[in-house]
């Protein structure tokens, strides 16, 4: 199994005697991976405090073969990636594999969508991504670092300095204004805001007029671009989003994803989206499918009719 890796080098994460043979063959360097639970919490997530980790436990690292896909070639290596990830819930005849030993990377300053049916296990790959859910067995790793290693005080650190979320609520803190909503997590952090970088991120979600305004004089579009400015404040390595137009318009949820991919493609962000509707994922650059907790197909470029017809063959 083949795991995408920077421009000049190939992750393997499983490997039989051919593998092995050519990984000699590349003078590859062997290292060994380890499986540690992870924790989260729902409560530190609203507010963007939560861990991370990655890239250096695969089991080889090797230079990048001429034949390596283009698709598996990422400049900088992955922003995220897990291997292996499982997540069961029961036991024996009721047991449910809500993840079901999966393997996905994630590449930094790319906009991914995660669909699939419902019960496919999307939302939960992205919770145990993020660290808001425990996987049963797998590693997952965030910038070089493996978040499944981690006391609960480095995830908490990693969280708060490497990530941000975006839910379909918007969990702001109804007695602050916008512009103190965006900078809580730093605040809370002792951090002071980078005003120069705040000032780039409100003014590319258009929110500069607003930021004295509180979430009850705001509308649900203006609240959710207060979110999604909040995640981008801390300059994350990678931000979540949960069904973040779920509960918008579609006039306000075609804004949303155009700031969204703004951030990609201005900002140089990283996000991974779930979502149920291929219009939203038509703004991402790829689509990964899941089905009963495995991947099941990704699409490169995708446009809301090409993900639609896809999504058929999958039963939804």
């Amino acid at each position: 199994m083949l795991l995408s890796g920077g421009s000049n080098y190939l992750i393997i994460t499983k490997f039989d005697a051919r593998v092995a043979q050519s990984a000699e063959q590349l003078s590859c360097k062997q290292q060994v991976a380890g499986s540690i639970p992870v924790s989260g919490s729902f409560c530190s997530a609203t507010l963007g405090l939560w861990s991370t980790g990655p890239w250096e436990n695969p089991d080889y690292v090797c230079p990048m073969p001429a034949t390596t896909p283009p698709s598996a070639q990422v400049a900088d290596g992955p922003a995220a990636y897990a291997v292996g990830a499982a997540k069961h819930y029961g036991s024996g005849a009721s047991e449910v594999r809500a993840l079901d030993d999966v393997d996905v990377a994630f590449a930094s300053s790319e906009f991914t969508a995660i669909m699939g049916p419902s019960g496919s296990g999307k939302s939960t790959l992205m919770h145990c991504m993020a660290g808001l859910d425990t996987l049963t067995s797998g590693q997952v790793f965030i910038d070089g670092e493996e978040l499944t290693a981690m006391t609960d005080r480095q995830r908490t650190e990693l969280r708060r300095e490497k990530l941000g979320f975006v839910f379909q609520a918007f969990n702001l803190v109804p007695m602050l204004n916008a512009r103190a909503n965006i900078v809580l997590p730093q605040r809370l952090a002792g951090q002071d805001p980078d005003e120069e970088w705040l000032e780039e991120v409100v003014s590319t979600v258009g929110l500069g007029h607003r930021l004295d305004h509180r979430p009850s004089e705001l509308s649900g579009g203006q609240q959710q671009r207060v979110a999604v400015s909040r995640a981008l404040a801390s300059k994350p390595k990678l931000v979540f989003a949960d069904e973040p137009t779920g509960n918008l318009d579609s006039t306000t949820s075609n804004e949303i994803l155009t700031f969204m991919r703004q951030a990609v493609d201005d900002l140089g962000q990283t996000i991974v989206m779930v979502t149920h509707d291929p219009k939203a994922a038509s703004y991402a650059d790829r689509v990964v499918f899941l089905v009963d907790g495995k991947i099941a197909n990704e699409m490169r470029d995708p446009t809301s009719d090409a993900v639609l017809d896809h999504m058929k063959t999958l039963g939804n």
